[in-house]
């Protein structure tokens, strides 16, 4: 059994800092790296527990109708698990993404690098090891902007309530927040 003092911890992140350096393969055969990104306002990377998580399912496919809302704010999605290609191609075909671009193949260093809580498999359908959700908005300039990182697979942000928040806060030049810890 791993004790608590043997788990690596992660590192806490300060948002109007420099994001993590992230790059992970997408499900249209491309490889997206953040470094790359070029949105009007923000990258919103939502990552998710995998094909094993029936909330994972129902959040991606809350989210699918509101791409083209969140495009029009200028913020460019994508959404990102550790599972494997073929894994990710499932839940895509399961949840019937077509308009979320999906990432796979999250690395334990990524999960760790971005502060991600993670958890082993308890059930026969999880894998060994597997990223809690979590929501980063991240600014043209790869700065951290905004983030919710969550422990469970029911504490995830409300993206009908996030696109209200963002219609107020982009045109009033919102502050970064959580600067101060």
């Amino acid at each position: 059994m791993v004790t608590q003092t043997e788990k690596t911890t992660s590192p806490k992140l300060i948002m109007g800092h420099p994001a993590p350096v992230l790059e992970v393969k997408t499900l249209d055969g491309t490889t997206w790296k953040l470094a790359d990104q070029t949105p009007k306002n923000y990258t919103m990377i939502v990552f998710y527990r995998g094909l094993h998580c029936p909330l994972c399912e129902q959040y991606m496919t809350s989210l699918e109708p509101k791409v083209d809302a969140f495009k029009q704010l200028g913020i460019d999605v994508i959404a990102i698990s550790g599972d494997t290609m073929e894994r990710a191609q499932q839940f895509q075909e399961k949840a019937n993404i077509q308009n979320v671009p999906l990432g796979y193949g999250l690395t334990l260093d990524d999960m760790r690098r971005w502060g991600l809580y993670m958890s082993k498999g308890h059930f026969e359908n999880e894998p060994a090891l597997f990223s809690e959700p979590a929501l980063f908005l991240i600014t043209p300039d790869s700065r951290l902007y905004y983030a919710n990182i969550g422990t469970h697979p029911f504490s995830r942000v409300d993206f009908g309530y996030l696109l209200q928040w963002l219609e107020y806060a982009i045109p009033k030049n919102y502050p970064f927040r959580g600067t101060e810890s």
